[in-house]
């Protein structure tokens, strides 16, 4: 299940604003070199630079300290997997065309910034680390389909190079091109049910919203050699309150300003290393 979009941003600057005003300790120079930033969607406004476009991720590339991205994949008629959140153009492009009832042409031609997943793959593929969300949606013929996954992939390792993201188990049951060390369950208001399939399957790890995954639950995966990643901080308290709780993976609607808040503490504490290790 997931938000509608004008809940998950409510709730997200709620969850802002108060967490911006608790003080948190500064992490250790170890914690914030471990942190990593995924830019969610590419970087983009939806005004000028849209989600999940080439434009998007190109602003994230460009950025010093930007780890990897996170995109959605929905597949076309004629079974090309494109880079979309949603099923259908309306609400970034206000067409009522449905990707699966549209054959890749006549997307291109109705809506041509919306890149194919082989281009995404090619263009940043071991250039940045890619979180690719599979989307909730009928697969008519899923051997294919994953033959198809497989081969797009198949100059990227697992782990190393991508991660595959749902929030749906039974979707990472359906999608079986990689591996399970390398698929991430992103918990919406099912953290609890999420966790224990993401250990049972020994899955990579486990994702959800900051406020979603308390301590325990995140101390819960540590233990088990899992990774945990949150969206989406904003301020400096609340990057420093995850970094601290052992959150490795930050996901953000804005990684280039994280990124630059990120790297003046690094600054910052290596500054305090190298004074300390002359004194």
């Amino acid at each position: 299940m997931e938000l509608p979009i004008w809940m998950e941003t409510r709730l997200m600057q709620v969850c802002d604003l108060v967490f911006a005003l608790i003080p948190q300790q500064t992490p250790t120079l170890e914690k914030l070199v471990e942190c990593k930033i995924i830019s969610h969607r590419g970087q983009h406004d939806n005004q000028e630079i849209f989600e999940n476009t080439l434009t998007a991720f190109d602003h994230a590339l460009e950025t010093d300290g930007i780890w990897g991205i996170e995109f959605d994949f929905r597949w076309t008629k004629d079974l090309y997997p494109v880079v979309s959140h949603d099923p259908d153009l309306m609400r970034l492009y206000g067409s009522n065309t449905r990707i699966s009832e549209t054959k890749l042409e006549d997307l291109n031609r109705i809506c041509p910034h919306i890149p194919t997943l082989e281009e995404v793959l090619q263009r940043y593929g071991g250039k940045l680390h890619l979180m690719v969300e599979a989307k909730e949606e009928f697969y008519p013929q899923p051997e294919k389909q994953n033959r198809i996954l497989k081969e797009l992939f198949s100059q990227l390792k697992p782990q190393k190079d991508f991660h595959l993201l749902c929030l749906i188990p039974e979707m990472l049951k359906l999608v079986t091109f990689t591996e399970n060390s390398a698929k991430i369950l992103v918990a919406v208001f099912n953290e609890k049910i999420l966790s224990d399939i993401s250990l049972n399957e020994n899955y990579a790890g486990l994702g959800g919203h900051y406020l979603l995954l308390h301590r325990k639950l995140v101390n819960r995966h540590l233990d088990c050699g899992q990774n945990v990643g949150v969206g989406y901080p904003r301020s400096k308290n609340n990057l420093f309150r995850e970094i601290n709780r052992g959150v490795e993976w930050i996901f953000s609607n804005d990684a280039v300003g994280l990124s630059s808040l990120l790297h003046a503490e690094l600054k910052k504490a290596q500054t305090i290393v190298v004074e300390g290790s002359v004194n």
